[in-house]
């Protein structure tokens, strides 16, 4: 698995796990779906993502989002 490849699947997963906390438990979870959002936005036009750093540093292969 590539760097970006989990970058979306951890991002997706946060993403449906803060929907359903928000609309179980409390809206406020819906800041955490704004955060990821607001976050892969940013990364699409800078190409810096803190969680592509992690997953470097644990060994995933990068490819071509994410080269170094």
């Amino acid at each position: 698995m590539t760097i970006e490849r989990a970058v979306l699947a951890f991002a997706g997963a946060v993403v449906l796990i803060s929907l359903g906390l928000g609309y179980f438990i409390s809206p406020y979870w819906f800041w955490l779906t704004a955060f990821v959002g607001l976050n892969l936005f940013q990364s699409a036009f800078t190409g810096f993502c803190p969680l592509a750093k992690i997953l470097k540093k644990l060994g995933l292969k990068p490819g071509c989002a994410f080269p170094s």
